[in-house]
């Protein structure tokens, strides 16, 4: 049974509105982390949980939904909020959030439910994103059920359940500035600040120290998934959390072929969000929230907010890639780059993987002529150029403890689209063996998994026909 603590909704007034989630009709557990459940105090999920976390209850205080705004795809809309779940409380100082669990005053005529699909998808992205050491929301279980939901087909009703120390959205200061409640922004601010960011607090500013915590947490972040290979694939102001986490998962990708351009949504017409964008839109979310925050924040700071922002972001990818390919973390920062940037060029113009062609690093020998690297890249000209430099920039001392340090850096496993759809069809047959399989494999991605070789492969041909919008 959960053991339920009040938290932010019944901390700040006008934050939340009380809601009664609807439960879904025979529910079936379909994924369970162990592990986040050990942190939470869970030894397992019995009936007694199943029917809480489906939304029956009982429940110590009642169910609430927040209310916010954001600026989707660049335009601002001034009302969204939580339309299709609930926060339950506070279990071991985290929030517990059931995504599916019917409508809500900000389902905007939705039925506010979740789906097999989005719901698989959401509980396998959380925790192999966390595995991988890239600050996430986690998810503590995933539900099917026999509830009917039609959206371009009828689908069957599903229930995520998310956990993260806060939901705090850019949107939250967004909707009560731009509404005209200032006291309201004023308020989850001292919240935050005592709650989230004590550090600031001593602060001869603490409000200006807490944004540009924000700012280094959010660019350091967005690093993290340049250097993955990820796609969030819908970064809307309200998408973004205060605690720097990846949030709200849609149509996210991890990218097969290295394409820079990559654009996963296919909603996403103009390729807003599109991979090489992350950084950049970024930054303007921050400058969104900035805006709410702006009678707090004196308008001088935005100019070494942006430059602390490129140096974060900057010195987080280059610790990220140098640690994947073997690199020492010296010398001057352009050479750098360069090096890492030359690197993707090649990988992109040879149409590989991105992701085993750098687990290649981790049988690579770089005293011979680059194996397996070279057979994948060096048709081209720059090869030669590139190996060159690479090898002149290296400093290594035992060759096997050196591979083993590549290995540790680059995944064999990442949760590729194909192997999520393969694990969604199996688990709309209720056959949840392949979603265990696969969620097994997430939590230890930088192992080689050889039981499971269907995991560690580049994706078949059909994968590349998927596709993915809002709904996903």
């Amino acid at each position: 049974m959960l053991k339920l603590t009040p938290g932010i909704n019944q901390a700040v007034p006008g934050l939340a509105q009380e809601v009664r989630p609807v439960p879904l009709e025979n529910p079936i557990l379909l994924g369970w982390s162990e592990a986040l459940a050990t942190e939470l105090g869970l030894e397992r999920c019995d009936e007694a949980l199943l029917r809480q976390l489906n939304g029956e209850g009982p429940f110590p205080l009642p169910a609430t939904a927040q209310v916010y705004s954001g600026h989707q795809f660049g335009g601002y809309t001034p009302r969204l909020g939580d339309g299709r779940g609930c926060h339950l409380g506070e279990v071991a100082g985290r929030e517990l959030f059931l995504k599916g669990s019917g409508p809500t005053p900000y389902s905007r005529g939705g039925d506010g439910r979740a789906v097999i699909r989005s719901a698989v998808r959401e509980f396998l992205a959380s925790e192999a994103l966390h595995h991988l050491g890239i600050p996430t929301t986690r998810a503590l279980a995933v539900l099917a059920s026999d509830t009917p939901v039609f959206r371009e087909q009828p689908e069957r009703g599903a229930i995520t359940v998310r956990v993260t120390p806060s939901h705090l959205r850019f949107g939250h200061f967004e909707y009560f500035r731009h509404t005209g409640q200032p006291h309201r922004v004023k308020a989850l601010l001292e919240y935050a600040l005592a709650r989230y960011f004590p550090c600031c607090l001593n602060q001869p500013e603490p409000v200006t120290a807490l944004f540009l915590e924000v700012v280094e947490r959010t660019a350091e972040t967005v690093a993290d998934w340049q250097a993955a290979g990820f796609v969030h694939g819908v970064l809307n102001s309200d998408n973004m959390s205060l605690l720097g986490e990846t949030f709200d998962y849609g149509p996210f990708a991890f990218m097969d072929r290295c394409d820079p351009g990559f654009v996963c949504n296919h909603s996403d017409h103009y390729g807003r969000y599109a991979f090489d964008q992350q950084p950049g839109i970024g930054w303007w979310n921050l400058q969104r929230l900035a805006l709410a925050l702006s009678d707090h924040l004196d308008g001088a700071l935005m100019a070494p907010a942006l430059e602390l922002y490129r140096t974060r972001l900057t010195a987080r990818y280059l610790w990220r890639m140098e640690a994947r390919l073997g690199l020492p973390g010296d010398g001057g920062l352009q050479p750098r780059l360069d090096r890492i940037a030359a690197l993707v060029t090649l990988m992109q113009e040879s149409g590989v993987d991105y992701h085993s062609t750098l687990r290649l690093f981790a049988r690579l020998d770089p005293e011979g002529d680059g194996g397996e690297l070279k057979a994948r890249l060096g048709s081209r000209a720059a090869w030669t150029t590139w190996w060159h430099g690479y090898r002149q920039a290296l400093s290594f001392g035992d060759l096997g403890g050196w591979q083993r340090g590549r290995a540790a850096a680059n995944p064999s496993v990442v949760l590729r689209t194909h192997l999520a759809q393969q694990v969604i069809e199996a688990a709309e047959r209720n056959d949840t063996r392949p979603l265990r399989e696969l969620h097994k494999a997430l939590c230890r991605p930088y192992d080689d998994h050889p039981e499971t070789p269907h995991l560690t492969e580049d994706p078949p041909p059909w994968a590349s026909t998927i596709t993915l919008s809002c709904s996903s």
